[in-house]
């Protein structure tokens, strides 16, 4: 049974949820409505998975899921709130959520997040997606506009550029190719393996390989620049 925690100053919501969840198979280990009781609920119990909204009274969602990342790497994070603007997408992403759903999203897209999040994918709204498409974008406009800009976060920047100048299909294989749509589809190595009749440790070669020859290192940013 999985183990999840809800960190949300709605407590009608965080008891929505609990029902949810609860009569789907997954224990909740506790309710917090700020990070810093969410911390001290993850110092008595083990979690698997953390629903957390972003906007908080105390500390926020954003700082919660760096002190998460730090203290309790193996934990996932499925980040669900009503904000979608550019600032809490990228930075909730860069401090380690796997999953980023607002809160008019149903209750089959919630419970089906979890499954894929805890499967190894990475989920996104629809409309996450579409402004981290959009930065993505706009970054390699500006980097193909001036070559000379700065070198800060330069290997994910010139792998940017190098996606809208050759395409990033240009250097992957056939199957490479096929491993890339899928994980861009949400599939977890584990689906991606079962769907292949491979091993997962063939997948995660194969992605590994992708990561290389895109010059990409995270999954999130992959599948962003592949939608690109």
């Amino acid at each position: 049974m999985r183990k999840v925690l809800l960190v949300d100053d709605e407590v009608m919501l965080l008891d929505s949820l609990e029902i949810i969840l609860s009569f789907n198979d997954m224990e909740i280990i506790g309710k917090a409505t700020d990070g810093n009781a969410a911390l001290d609920i993850l110092k008595e119990k083990k979690c698997d998975i953390a629903l957390v909204d972003l906007n908080m009274k105390g500390m926020g969602g954003i700082e919660l899921i760096g002190h998460m990342k730090q203290l309790y790497p193996e934990i996932k994070i499925l980040v669900l709130t009503t904000f979608y603007d550019d600032k809490n997408i990228t930075e909730a992403i860069s401090n380690g959520a796997e999953g980023y759903l607002l809160k008019d999203s149903g209750k089959d897209a919630i419970l089906g997040a979890v499954d894929q999040i805890m499967g190894g994918s990475t989920v996104l709204d629809k409309k996450v997606m579409e402004r981290l498409t959009a930065l993505v974008a706009n970054n390699a406009a500006a980097l193909l506009a001036n070559d000379n800009n700065s070198t800060d976060n330069a290997a994910d920047d010139h792998a940017e550029k190098n996606i809208r100048e050759i395409g990033v299909y240009g250097e992957l294989t056939e199957r490479e190719r096929e491993i890339a749509s899928l994980i861009v589809d949400g599939f977890s190595n584990k689906q991606i393996a079962d769907k292949l009749y491979i091993s997962e440790g063939t997948v995660k070669n194969y992605i590994s390989k992708i990561y290389d020859k895109t010059g990409i290192h995270d999954r999130v940013k992959l599948v962003v620049a592949l939608k690109g």
